[in-house]
């Protein structure tokens, strides 16, 4: 193929030769253990990180993993943080990485949610734990030193994707409102690289996440569950009919990315419905960029990043 290599920013060339990491029933558990989403080898944190474990209504506790660095202010921001892994790979932990260096720069409590992961939790099982562990952190704001009204939900790919449900779920139940949504290429759409896609866009999805893993993780986050009733937008947040009254946006995504269009179509939504919405597309970019550290892509997403995080947080 290569149809897109051409465009690719030169600097984060690597990445296309990276193993293909194929998506199937077979080949799950073996991506679930690798060293990208497992958690092993993580460097130590540079604070001490704890667990802690949320109680909710549709299944087992959830664990999550609290960064917390020391400070001693007391009306300090959140971030509820929430991984990507295609809805079927990935833990909490691997978030300590780039999360704990981001609590230090805007002192900040970071809560990372070990979500449980499709196929063997389905569809509404890991938006349920998001929920719960939402609902853990506004109860627990005075704990850790927060202001409950200074929480800011952010999710990369499949976690950006959760995070926009969750910001919908809160708004819908009349749960604890969101200061603002940071979504940094997320996972929107369920249709993206099936029959009933609106965008099929001849240079997007050709690295890293490609249409047919992409159709492997919605498949499996989907199990029975038909898109049609007042949940759909839990489900995959582009279904949902109204986007008003959500919580601010920050979205990220990259000219290559699968997720493109279906975030730029999100964004223009958001706009048309009166949320605010800061909105970057990174050109040369393909999806999970920031992979490649000390380039030019990646200084300039994590500048937008820190500002516009700083400005939800305000």
């Amino acid at each position: 193929m290569n149809r897109t290599r051409h465009l690719v920013d030169p600097e984060i060339a690597a990445m296309l030769e990276m193993p293909a990491l194929d998506l199937t029933d077979e080949t799950l558990e073996e991506i679930r253990n690798n060293p990208l989403f497992s958690a092993a080898d993580l460097p130590p944190p540079p604070f001490p990180v704890t667990e802690a474990f949320a109680p909710s209504e549709h299944g087992p506790e959830v664990r999550l993993v609290v960064m917390n660095p020391p400070s001693e202010n007391t009306g300090r921001g959140a971030v509820l943080h929430i991984h990507g892994g295609g809805m079927v790979v990935g833990v909490a932990d691997t978030a300590t990485v780039t999360k704990c260096p981001l609590a230090l720069e805007h002192d900040v409590v970071v809560v990372s949610v070990d979500y449980r992961l499709a196929p063997e939790t389905p569809f509404p099982g890991p938006q349920e734990d998001n929920y719960a562990a939402l609902l853990w952190l506004a109860d627990h704001a005075s704990d850790l030193g927060v202001d409950p009204a200074r929480i800011v939900v952010m999710g990369e790919s499949a976690g950006g994707g959760l995070a926009a449900s969750l910001a919908q779920m809160t708004r819908d139940r009349g749960g604890p409102r969101l200061a603002g949504q940071v979504l940094v290429y997320p996972m929107l759409d369920w249709r993206t690289g099936g029959p009933e896609c609106a965008h099929n866009n001849r240079h997007t999805g050709e690295w890293i996440w490609t249409r047919d893993k992409n159709r492997f993780g919605w498949e499996a986050l989907r199990g029975d569950y038909s898109p049609a009733d007042a949940r759909k937008g839990w489900f995959s947040p582009a279904l949902a009919d109204d986007l008003s009254s959500l919580a601010p946006a920050y979205i990220a995504t990259g000219a290559l990315d699968l997720f493109l269009d279906e975030d730029l179509a999100y964004a223009r939504r958001l706009i048309d419905a009166g949320v605010a919405c800061e909105l970057h597309v990174y050109p040369g970019a393909i999806h999970a960029f920031e992979m490649v550290p000390d380039t030019a892509l990646a200084t300039q997403a994590a500048s937008d990043l820190r500002r516009g995080l700083g400005r939800l947080l305000a």
